[in-house]
């Protein structure tokens, strides 16, 4: 078998050889405090993308749209395209999350990509079509409260979502609420959230057992539906644009954090994460694993 290699592009840096700290400068913010009332931000001037199922205009509970998008599935040809639409949402599930990150983040821009239709229908090329323009388009955070289980998409996906995580677009995507495998929320390059039942509605949670890496509220939770209702609802779905609504507030306060530095404070600040003297080793436990 002959192995095909694609030389890297320019502009990546695979060695620092001949080069030292003053050549590769890096700007930097410093870092938020701890607890999840010490986040600072609103928000503003961060462009936050919601591919779901659309977004209802004017509702109370999400106040102004900044841009809105359909993902179009050409039946005969199987291609799509990503077209400007006035549609709306479908079934209501991209109003509830876009509500969720306007009242956590209440200064963003809030923009939407409808690739789920009707009674939550959807498909995995569709919404592989909408998170690639989402990350064409350098939104700053993408909210994902959808997967798929349809392992053929998830080479693509999982590509897709390194490409955004170096690029500096945060890929914030939901854990199935069932433990089957879907994606992307597998993939170390997004930030993965389930729920917590926490009665604080301003509390998240880092996990120590991985591939789900933060918990936040989505148990029982009130958000914005059709019609300029409410509803109470409960899911990992919900619990994922309060993450993505962390990480609008951090990036207006400290524009220049990538979604490494993000991932950072979102663990520094989560409830359960403790600071204290790091405890000591004896003596006769240390030991050398050089050699072996």
């Amino acid at each position: 078998m002959t192995t095909t290699y694609t030389a890297p592009g320019p502009g990546l840096t695979w060695s620092l050889r001949g080069r030292g700290p003053d050549d590769v400068p890096v700007l930097a913010d410093p870092g938020p405090g701890h607890g999840a009332g010490a986040l600072p931000g609103t928000g503003r001037g961060v462009r936050v993308c919601v591919v779901d199922s659309g977004v209802e205009r004017d509702h109370p509970g999400v106040g102004p749209v900044d841009g809105s998008w359909v993902v179009i599935k050409d039946p005969e040809t199987g291609g799509t395209e990503v077209r400007p639409t006035e549609t709306g949402d479908s079934c209501g599930h991209g109003t509830a999350c876009a509500g969720i990150i306007r009242r956590t983040a209440p200064e963003c821009e809030l923009h939407s990509v409808r690739v789920l239709g009707e009674r939550f229908s959807g498909t995995g090329d569709v919404l592989l079509a909408g998170l690639r323009w989402a990350v064409e388009q350098g939104f700053d955070v993408v909210n994902l409260s959808l997967s798929t289980t349809r392992a053929r998409f998830a080479e693509e996906l999982h590509a897709l979502a390194d490409h955004a995580y170096f690029t500096r677009t945060v890929v914030v995507a939901s854990a199935h609420n069932s433990p089957v495998e879907s994606y992307p929320w597998r993939f170390a390059s997004v930030i993965s959230v389930g729920s917590h039942q926490e009665a604080d509605p301003d509390l998240h949670l880092y996990n120590p057992d991985p591939p789900v890496e933060f918990f936040a509220p989505g148990q029982n939770v009130t958000v914005p539906w059709l019609g300029g209702t409410s509803i109470r609802t409960t899911g990992n779905s919900f619990a994922t644009p309060y993450i993505s609504g962390l990480c609008a507030r951090l990036l207006s306060a400290h524009p220049r954090m990538t979604a490494f530095q993000l991932k950072n404070a979102l663990y520094l600040s989560a409830a359960n994460v403790r600071f204290g003297p790091r405890p000591s080793t004896p003596a006769e436990e240390v030991c050398d694993d050089s050699e072996n």
